[in-house]
């Protein structure tokens, strides 16, 4: 009974924690635009912040349409649904060997990976659109255990640079019509996680999958509006 009323009183701090956070000025007022898509509307903010207020349905088909776009490009298309999947920074992203997501010429079902910025461990799901993404470019490209997933076509680089990385994203978006100056790395990371939020609401489980230390940072990445904090409020019985 004691350790019930504990988490419920640690559940409302924190609920009045964030209410607070963000009932303060808005870190996008200075958002230089407003991209649609469908139904969907991204709002790009300070520090390439993407918020999300979408039909997952219209996301789904903005991302459809990249793939589309890329099927033929082995490479691509690998880095496109490891990128979205796995929810990597694209500092960890492009740093991945092999060994990191297959164990001999297998696939794995998960990973684990050190981040870098935190130093944490993080895992993600490897489903099985990835895992034959991850296995056809494995095979195309030669690799072999030690190898870098994504080696740079540069001599300077062993790995694909974050730099590389965000241009070949700000040209999958510019393949399906849309301003790539509103996209960006984080977009990748972003968007899956933004989606499991909006249909779960679940924020310790967004947390673990983003690899965040803290459940403030997860709330501020995910841009949640004081409406949501509210709902799940109201949703909940002392």
């Amino acid at each position: 009974m004691e350790d019930e009323w504990r988490l419920r009183r640690d559940a409302a701090l924190l609920l009045r924690a964030v209410l607070r956070d963000l009932s303060g000025p808005c870190q996008c007022a200075k958002s230089p635009a407003v991209q649609h898509y469908g139904a969907g509307v991204f709002r790009l903010g300070p520090l390439d912040c993407l918020l999300f207020n979408h039909d997952p349905a219209d996301v789904s088909r903005l991302f459809l349409d990249v793939r589309l776009q890329i099927a033929e490009e082995t490479r691509d298309l690998a880095l496109f649904d490891l990128a979205i999947d796995s929810k990597l920074r694209a500092c960890d992203l492009t740093k991945l060997r092999v060994r990191d997501v297959a164990h001999g010429e297998h696939v794995s079902s998960r990973a684990i990976v050190m981040q870098q910025k935190t130093q944490c461990p993080v895992q993600f799901e490897i489903t099985e659109q990835m895992r034959l993404a991850l296995q056809a470019w494995i095979h195309q490209a030669q690799l072999h255990s030690e190898d870098c997933l994504f080696p740079s076509r540069l001599h300077a680089s062993v790995h694909l640079s974050t730099r590389q990385y965000a241009r070949i994203v700000k040209a999958w978006i510019k393949s399906i019509g849309l301003d790539p100056a509103m996209y960006g790395t984080h977009t990748m990371r972003r968007t899956k996680a933004s989606l499991i939020y909006r249909r779960t609401k679940n924020l310790r489980a967004v947390q673990l999958l983003l690899g965040h230390t803290k459940l403030e940072s997860t709330v501020r990445y995910l841009g949640i509006e004081v409406d949501d904090a509210l709902e799940m409020a109201e949703q909940t019985e002392v």
